[in-house]
């Protein structure tokens, strides 16, 4: 398995990877191939694919705002999965975090993906039960849920 920087050239790929996730949640313009190159104008040197034989079986995006870190969509095929590939990408993030000073790192992951929260929770990551999470569009946004 070899660990990359994500391409917006590796879109379409991604994007099936993403379809073939049970819990993955998707928009039709954040994650369209137009809002994901803007994410990586912006984060270029944190976001990362795991390949295998020059296919890609995982993927995850990271981000900052210069304070906190973020984790967006990160996701193995499951075909690939229990090999430590997920684990390889977040120790890979967040060193490149690390690396432009981020020190704190967040995600959202829906309640019902059960094997995320439990992937999640293994790595150390705790639940805060003393935030509300909101949000509000700003235009018409579509969810594609798998």
């Amino acid at each position: 398995m070899k660990i990359r920087l994500m391409q917006l050239d590796d879109y379409e790929k991604i994007y099936e990877l993403w379809m073939s996730c049970v819990g993955m949640g998707l928009n039709n313009l954040d994650d369209s191939k137009e809002g994901i190159e803007k994410f990586l104008q912006r984060n270029p040197d944190t976001c990362f694919v795991a390949e295998v034989e020059e296919s890609i079986v995982g993927v995850i995006m990271t981000g900052s705002d210069g304070r906190r870190g973020y984790i967006y969509h990160t996701a193995v095929n499951p075909q690939y999965r229990k090999q430590g590939i997920a684990k390889s990408l977040v120790d890979t993030a967040m060193t490149a975090l690390q690396r432009i000073g981020i020190n704190k790192v967040a995600l959202v992951v829906f309640d019902r993906n059960e094997i995320g929260n439990g992937f999640w929770e293994s790595l150390g990551f705790t639940v805060r039960d003393d935030l509300i999470y909101r949000d509000k569009a700003l235009t018409e946004i579509v969810r594609i849920d798998t």
